[in-house]
């Protein structure tokens, strides 16, 4: 069976805010441990020219809707503003799976070849395959957002690892493999 559209794109994105979602649960929980506020977290960047966390979440969301819709899944949901708290941020995300959830594979069938253009605000225009769309532009977008939501969870001093980062990797661990603690 080939692998489609659907196989390349929506376990990632799934996958992908999953291991988010349990990033901001592990932070909020080592935040209340060391005195760091949800609001701490949620204006943190890495740079100043960089967007906070609350808007790194709200894209990694956003990323992942616009590529399969733009691939061809239908009823996206609205995910308003920046959270204003983890609750937000967990409600973000939760909106988010459950609409990937429910797409129907189908949806994203037909013509991996198919024209797909888009503009971006700044005025810049591009025309592209579906194929190209999904490998060269949504995939990279949506981890790009993801992993600068880490990188703040990191710079403000939660623990996570790269297990954190890929924690559904564990369903493909070979039995006896992991390393002793």
């Amino acid at each position: 069976m080939p692998v489609t559209l659907y196989d390349i794109a929506i376990p990632a994105y799934v996958n992908g805010l999953r291991a988010l979602s349990a990033q901001l649960g592990k932070a909020l929980d080592w935040g209340e441990q060391n005195g760091v506020g949800e609001l701490q977290f949620i204006a943190a960047r890495l740079a100043p020219d960089m967007f906070p966390l609350a808007a790194q979440v709200r894209f990694s969301c956003a990323q992942a809707i616009q590529g399969a819709v733009r691939l061809g899944a239908t009823d996206a949901p609205e995910l308003g503003e920046d959270a204003t708290d983890f609750a937000g941020l967990q409600a973000q995300i939760a909106t988010t799976l459950a609409w990937l959830d429910a797409i129907d594979p189908a949806a994203l069938a037909g013509d991996d070849d198919r024209a797909i253009d888009f503009d971006l605000p700044n005025g810049m225009a591009f025309d592209m395959t579906a194929t190209a769309y999904a490998r060269d532009w949504a995939q990279p977008q949506f981890y790009f957002h993801l992993v600068a939501a880490y990188g703040i969870l990191r710079h403000m001093g939660v623990p996570l690892g790269k297990a954190d980062y890929v924690n559904y990797m564990m369903q493909y661990l070979r039995p006896g493999t992991a390393p002793a603690i």
